[in-house]
């Protein structure tokens, strides 16, 4: 049975179709585009599920949200495909970083595109929120100097999972080559996988890519 994959243009959405792509698996795509002045998820996407976000995916008469949580779904689905490899500590790194994509590093992001909306109004916060991003920067650098991947020597799904939140980080926060080659690298890694390049055409225009 297909998965559909409910997608929302430059969203979190796209690291599933990645997942999928990565794993093999039969899926569909059902694509939705933003409001062009609000730039929020249209309202057919409460027809789906009554938080009205992406990503969702349908499969075997469920429907699951969250990323987090659909990632964890496929690995099992694909019977550990992409988890982490059968040692204690890299299973440990790899529970930490699926969780930390979200739970910590992306909110900070977030405030900082809502600041950057603000214009001058949301100019005097900017800074301190650019500081608590820096030391996640910071971290994640350090991390990426001991091993190729978050997880250990394998590439994971919580590489995945990460790869939104660095993207964004690189657009609208300052990751660049000089100071955090690490995460330059890392990136420059995902974006040239075939499976990256192949959810990309699946998902259509994906302004993080660049």
């Amino acid at each position: 049975m297909s998965i559909v994959v409910h997608h929302l243009e430059n969203s979190r959405s796209q690291r599933i179709l990645w997942m999928l792509e990565e794993l093999g698996l039969d899926y569909d795509v059902k694509r939705y585009a933003r409001d062009p002045k609000s730039m929020l998820a249209p309202p057919e996407l409460r027809r789906v599920h009554a938080l009205g976000k992406s990503p969702a995916i349908e499969h075997g008469g469920r429907v699951i949200v969250e990323t987090g949580a659909i990632v964890e779904y496929l690995v099992e689905l694909a019977d550990g495909g992409l988890g982490p490899a059968p040692h204690r500590d890299e299973i440990l790194r790899y529970r930490q970083f699926l969780h930390y994509a979200e739970g910590s590093l992306m909110p900070p992001l977030l405030v900082m595109l809502v600041i950057g909306r603000l214009g001058l109004l949301g100019k005097p916060a900017r800074p301190r929120i650019q500081a608590m991003i820096d030391q996640h920067l910071t971290w994640l650098e350090q991390e990426l100097s001991a091993r190729p991947w978050f997880a250990g020597d394998n590439f994971t799904a919580a590489d995945i999972m990460m790869s939104f939140p660095l993207e964004a980080a690189q657009q609208r926060a300052g990751l660049n080559a000089r100071d955090h080659p690490n995460l330059s690298a890392w990136l420059e890694r995902i974006h040239a996988r075939p499976a990256y390049r192949a959810a990309l055409d699946k998902g259509g225009p994906y302004a993080f890519a660049d």
